[in-house]
């Protein structure tokens, strides 16, 4: 395509001669007289060339030269006059003006000046189009571009740094160590290590608090700057915003731990997906599972998690109470209802009206307790001990066992219409030998547990140790992980867990399933004598053989009056 070229001049010779010239030269041209025409022309089209005299009528093409400046057009201006002196030259020069001619003006010299002018022009052009990619490039990159100078200046930042670092165009100029204020300097310690060094560095997780905004993370990372002669001039530094990855790590995270439950396994994003559904959920909600699987800490999950969570969590361990005990514990009593009723007592249900009552252990209360159970749950009302005045509760009931309540209600032992009425949804809680993919993250979550509760700094476990709990039946399950590593670093001195502090029974037992009795029935007395003969009388090793807890053993023993004279 052919230049296009404007001639401003207020002799209509002279742009007349102008026009003839450049036509020949199978050059565009336009003419105008004066300042206003010129505007007129430039405003409309762009050209390559502008040719303007410096004295018109009215304003000058000194004024032209600005205007076109002042819109920052890329067509070099080449000022004409029939009066040149060095003071109008200068001030054109001064004002960006490409060339100079006098009148009158050699055609040769004319198309010389044109030659030169495109040159020039054309290399503008490019380096605006570099400069207009690396613009649109800027405006298009998310993360934050800073680029500083030797002494830490601010030379250019993209739209991005606006968001992230809550930089504008203002600051462009000024001192980097200026601009930082209410952040943490995290960022001015990275472009410093650079600078200073000329090496490139990187950091991540990055927490920064601006003014007035949320805090977010970000990662960081500088090089330096080499200009076109090798030399440093400088450090660019990227800021990419990860707040929203780490909030999904978080969600990740909390996933592995839910309520002090820890557990990535599939077996426990089941448990998670569960108390989320039940937790707002008007129903009772029964818990099975061994003893030490957590059925405790699901209660609470569900509890605290749920609508009920600003009002009491009340416990109840039925088992560990006689009858009468547990009846008075439940429901209360009045004064002088029976022998050492010496004042009024606010039962349970009471107590937890508004909230949630856990009744652990519930294969173990009596049948008297089951019928009142049942009226309470279906009802809502119960009579304290020694009153017939009924009393109504808004209580949610949540249950656990570690026994087989289906098979109770088969042997007569339980009610069936209570455990239906308990078992309206059902959490199972598996042991932990069938969820061994937790073992390390359980490992972990103890080991920070202890460490606080003991001023220690342990670090880990040895491999000797994690490859015995790998292979471990666990026959207690997390209480007994806990119990082990409680125990470990008590007698611990060095940063990782050894084989030596481990409990030793662990030792001694049989690390796999076939520890545990298959056929055998934990509450027929002729197998728990066996597992105790077969621990050498030792409880808390033959409750690991039963896979039962210490205080089950005991109440077991006591209650079929097992005897070592008797074996």
């Amino acid at each position: 395509m052919s230049a296009k070229i404007l001639i401003i001049d207020d002799e209509e010779g002279i742009r007349f001669t102008f026009k003839k010239f450049l036509s020949s030269g199978n050059y565009e041209v336009e003419t105008a007289k004066d300042f206003d025409e010129a505007i007129d022309c430039i405003s409309k089209d762009l050209f390559d060339i502008v040719f303007a005299d410096i004295i018109l009528k009215g304003k000058t093409g000194m004024d032209v030269l600005r205007e076109i400046k002042a819109r920052k057009l890329n067509c070099p201006v080449i000022m004409i006059t029939g009066y040149p002196n060095i003071d109008t030259a200068s001030e054109a020069v001064r004002l960006g003006a490409f060339d100079y001619l006098p009148k009158p003006i050699q055609k040769d010299a004319l198309f010389h000046a044109i030659d030169v002018a495109l040159q020039h022009k054309a290399v503008i052009d490019e380096k605006e189009k570099y400069r207009t990619n690396l613009e649109a490039i800027f405006r298009s990159v998310k993360d934050a571009i800073i680029t500083v100078d030797k002494d830490m200046v601010l030379l250019e930042i993209n739209e991005a740094a606006k968001n992230i670092c809550g930089f504008t165009r203002d600051s462009i100029g000024k001192g980097f160590s200026f601009l930082h204020d209410g952040c943490r300097g995290k960022c001015l310690e990275a472009l410093m290590e650079t600078v200073n060094t000329k090496k490139p560095a990187e950091s991540s997780h990055i927490e920064c608090r601006l003014k007035n905004r949320k805090e977010q993370v970000v990662a960081l990372s500088t090089s330096p700057l080499i200009d076109s002669q090798g030399e440093f001039s400088g450090a660019v530094m990227v800021v990419k915003d990860e707040t929203r990855l780490t909030g999904l790590e978080r969600e990740l995270n909390e996933r592995q731990q839910s309520h002090r439950m820890v557990g990535k396994s599939g077996a426990m994003q089941e448990i998670y997906s569960l108390i989320d559904l039940l937790s707002d959920v008007e129903t009772t909600v029964l818990i099975s599972g061994e003893s030490g699987t957590g059925k405790e800490l699901v209660a609470e999950a569900l509890h605290y998690r749920g609508s009920r969570s600003g009002k009491a969590m009340v416990k109840v361990n039925c088992s560990a109470l006689s009858e009468n005990l547990l009846e008075s514990e439940l429901f209360g009593h009045v004064r002088g209802s029976f022998t050492g009723a010496i004042r009024d007592k606010v039962g349970r249900f009471q107590v937890a009206d508004g909230g949630t009552i856990f009744l652990d252990e519930i294969a173990d209360i009596s049948p008297k307790i089951q019928v009142e159970l049942l009226r309470v749950l279906e009802q809502k009302e119960f009579e304290r001990v020694g009153d017939s005045t009924t009393m109504k509760v808004d209580v949610r009931v949540v249950a656990a066992s570690n026994q087989d309540l289906a098979e109770k209600v088969k042997a007569g032992e339980f009610r069936e219409d209570l455990y239906y009425r308990l078992n309206v949804m059902k959490i199972v809680l598996p042991p932990l030998r069938d969820r061994r993919d937790d073992i390390p993250l359980l490992v972990s979550f103890f080991i920070r547990k202890f460490n606080t509760k003991f001023g220690k700094d342990i670090t880990s476990i040895s491999r000797e140790v994690e490859k015995m709990f790998m292979e471990y039946s666990w026959p207690g399950n997390i209480r007994e992980l806990e119990h082990a590593l409680e125990h470990a670093f008590i007698l611990s001195k060095q940063p990782v867990i050894s084989v030596e502090q481990i409990p030793p029974e662990m030792k001694v037992l049989p690390v796999n399933e076939s520890a545990i009795p298959v056929n055998g029935d934990i509450d027929d007395p002729q197998t728990i004598r066996d597992a105790l003969e077969k621990a050498a009388w030792n409880k808390t090793k033959a409750a690991s053989i039963l896979g039962i807890s210490r205080r089950s053993i005991y109440r077991k023993i006591k209650e079929h009056s097992i005897l070592k004279d008797n074996s």
